[in-house]
């Protein structure tokens, strides 16, 4: 797979994108070591596959090594990079990696601000249940992995999210394309909303004329993208002009289900544990690829898909204490935080209570009226301060920032916590039987919905 490369060092080998490579290094039988900040599970799973896992970061860690993976999480400055750089090292980026598996299998690339995770998952599942043996990279644990975020399989279909929050997803040369959608993010990196629009362009001109792109056409922003290229498109949504339309969507108790609808004609109903008009999309995609591209029995996708229950982060459910349902969601652009929420407040008759994380000051900055709208059907909201993700400070921008906005806009109280640490201590006397809390961000706030349950356990 990599020519030349045998020992391989892989820096932040715990991250979401990078474990997953590094499971796929690992099962491929390169000699992988890694280092990251703490201990973890993940790591402990890897020591027992035969790597060699440093804690903390240092220069010697990769002695004799052939190849450095980093993401582009991972700063210059970082003592592993200026080492390998010294002398001579070959650097790759974890994308790097993604490309060498996706470029020699028929592979399948899922890409868009919110949803890919979810959709390579549903996917994933799907072929596993088809016994089509794929490898699957994925930026989030799932079940049917055992809690693994890829799998090495011995066919040839390869599923890979390919992330544009850097660029990087330009380097893959899939056979499809999967586009959930295009959202005004990552400014950080692309400057302006044009520049992410020709990044998605020049993805879909990667596709070999014989490839198919397979996008969501209830976006705008899709919608902008597709005259542009000259490449074959299949569409999905919920508007009347998709190729397949979901409709007739509605709960059966806590089941979601509706109607894939393809001219004017029912061919198949899709049953669904997860919650949410997002999740119909996503698993609406995930049936075009399977069945139309690649000739999956409809009755295979049904199965798969009725037992899918989400990736880590993803409306997981951490616990029910006290007649409370503490829910944990990566949710951090509006977009995602008021789908995630609508979602909420469709499940039965709950008080919906959520805690957001804020994630990086220049996305609170560009987003904020939009943020401001995106909690609206919340019943409380909490909030705590920035998530920096390593970014320096913004004037002006802090907090209270998204709060203060809320307000303005919105009329409605946000309790603001100062310290995020307190989160489990005041939920702890808000909350009554029959609320879902639902932490939300990208940052470190997943970390205290299990202490809100652990405080609930002890007032039993």
């Amino acid at each position: 797979m990599l020519d030349g490369i045998h020992k391989i060092h892989l820096i932040g080998i715990a991250g979401s994108g990078m474990n997953a490579i590094a499971n796929i290094l690992i099962c491929k039988g390169y000699d992988v070591t890694g280092s990251d900040i703490k201990e973890s599970p993940i790591i402990d799973k890897f020591r027992s596959m035969g790597a060699t896992i440093h804690i903390g970061h240092d220069a010697s860690y990769i002695d004799g090594v052939d190849a450095v993976v980093r993401s582009t999480a991972i700063h210059d400055d970082n003592p592993e990079i200026v080492a390998a750089k010294q002398a001579g090292i070959p650097i790759l980026h974890r994308s790097d990696i993604v490309k060498a598996v996706i470029d020699v299998t028929k592979g399948i690339a899922v890409a868009g601000a919110h949803g890919k995770t979810t959709t390579t998952s549903m996917l994933g599942q799907i072929f596993c249940e088809a016994n089509i043996d794929p490898t699957i990279i994925i930026g989030g644990q799932v079940d049917y992995l055992d809690n693994a975020s890829s799998r090495l399989g011995k066919g040839d279909i390869s599923i890979a999210e390919a992330d544009e929050s850097d660029g990087s997803f330009l380097k893959l040369n899939p056979q499809t394309i999967v586009i959930t959608n295009i959202e005004n993010d990552h400014m950080d990196y692309y400057g302006t909303m044009d520049n992410l629009l020709q990044a998605f362009c020049k993805f879909i001109e990667k596709l070999p004329r014989s490839g198919q792109a397979i996008v969501c056409g209830d976006n705008p922003n899709i919608q902008h993208v597709m005259p542009k290229v000259q490449r074959d498109f299949i569409t999905y949504g919920t508007s009347e002009y998709n190729t397949y339309i979901a409709k007739n969507i509605h709960y059966v108790d806590s089941t979601l289900m509706y109607d894939v609808v393809h001219d004017n004609v029912t061919v198949a109903r899709i049953q669904l544990r997860v919650p949410g008009k997002h999740n119909v999309l996503n698993s609406l995609a995930a049936f075009v690829v399977a069945h139309v591209v690649y000739g999956v029995d409809i009755t295979v996708i049904q199965k798969a898909l009725s037992k899918f229950i989400g990736a880590k982060r993803r409306f997981e459910t951490k616990g029910h204490v006290a007649g409370v349902w503490v829910v944990d969601d990566y949710a951090h652009h509006p977009t995602e935080i008021e789908a995630t929420l609508k979602a909420a407040k469709e499940l039965e008759k709950h008080r919906v209570i959520c805690v957001f994380q804020p994630h990086r000051f220049t996305r609170t900055s560009l987003l904020l009226k939009e943020f401001a709208r995106a909690f609206n059907a919340a019943d409380e909201i909490y909030m705590t301060d920035i998530y920096s993700a390593g970014e320096e400070p913004i004037p002006g921008i802090d907090g209270h920032s998204i709060p203060n906005m809320i307000e303005k806009e919105s009329h409605r109280k946000v309790n603001y916590i100062s310290n995020i640490e307190d989160v489990p201590s005041i939920l702890k006397n808000v909350v009554r039987p029959n609320d879902l809390v639902i932490t939300m961000g990208a940052g470190t706030i997943n970390q205290y919905g299990p202490k809100l349950l652990a405080l609930l356990e002890e007032g039993l």
